[in-house]
């Protein structure tokens, strides 16, 4: 149990058990209002399609797909092709598609949008991912064990990651990179999921199976404020259970 109500406002670590979340504005908003894409809206759908002003690369946000892709960003010569799931965390996302326009050497606001510069096993590393060999190349395990990064080198996908919380209801996202993506949108992206700062959410908008293995504490609090609140929650857990001290929850 959390001891919160299902409206409440809540920090959530780590992002991959965060669910979606309902900031869309934060992975559309800045290519449309900063940048200028172009862009269809389909209300009875809830379809958002934009392009690149260069027509190099498209954008679909489909929420009316039966499979749970939801997003898909697909780029033309040479071609390659993103796609996330529906519960995969918009901040992730963001930071993807906020990085789109410097890809293609847009740098307007670039002093906003900051770009991951290091590798991805660097920053898989550098979170504590822990890195694991396997027949067709190698994964990196979040320190939980339920988001993986898995690359195959040689493959047509060569860059997916798949989460979900002992196969539970609801758990499941998954995001894919095909051969020729650029590397820095893959770290773009995994250094955001692997990112230990929280997120928000209201508690009803995380996937029930989840919120046993996530640490949630209040996003309001008096006195001491709320991330410093949740490092100390998280420090506390990476402790002995022996050495821990308790964070007190706002009972609903």
């Amino acid at each position: 149990m959390t001891g919160f109500a299902s409206n409440d406002l809540v920090l959530v670590s780590p992002r991959h058990l965060a669910g979606t979340g309902t900031k869309l504005d934060d992975a559309i908003g800045p290519l449309i209002h900063l940048f200028g894409w172009p862009y269809e809206h389909t209300p009875s759908t809830g379809r958002i399609s934009i392009d690149s002003p260069c027509r190099s690369v498209f954008l679909d946000f489909a929420p009316d797909r039966q499979d749970g892709k939801w997003w898909t960003i697909a780029h033309h010569e040479p071609y390659w092709q993103i796609e996330f799931s529906r519960q995969v965390p918009l901040e992730a996302v963001a930071a993807v598609t906020q990085a789109l326009p410097q890809l293609l050497g847009d740098r307007r606001h670039a002093d906003r949008i900051p770009l991951a510069t290091e590798a991805v096993a660097t920053i898989a590393t550098g979170s504590d991912w822990t890195w694991k060999a396997t027949a067709a190349g190698g994964e990196w395990v979040s320190p939980d064990g339920h988001c993986t990064v898995q690359h195959t080198a040689d493959a047509d996908v060569p860059w997916t990651v798949s989460h979900s919380v002992y196969d539970g209801f609801d758990t499941h996202w998954s995001a894919s990179f095909t051969r020729n993506v650029p590397e820095p949108l893959i770290a773009q992206f995994v250094s955001h999921l692997s990112d230990t700062t929280p997120v928000e959410r209201q508690l009803s908008e995380i996937p029930a199976l989840a919120t046993s293995s996530a640490l949630i504490t209040p996003a309001r609090s008096d006195g001491v404020t709320p991330r410093a609140l949740h490092a100390a929650a998280q420090i506390g857990r990476a402790l002995p259970e022996t050495s821990r001290i308790p964070v007190s929850r706002r009972s609903p």
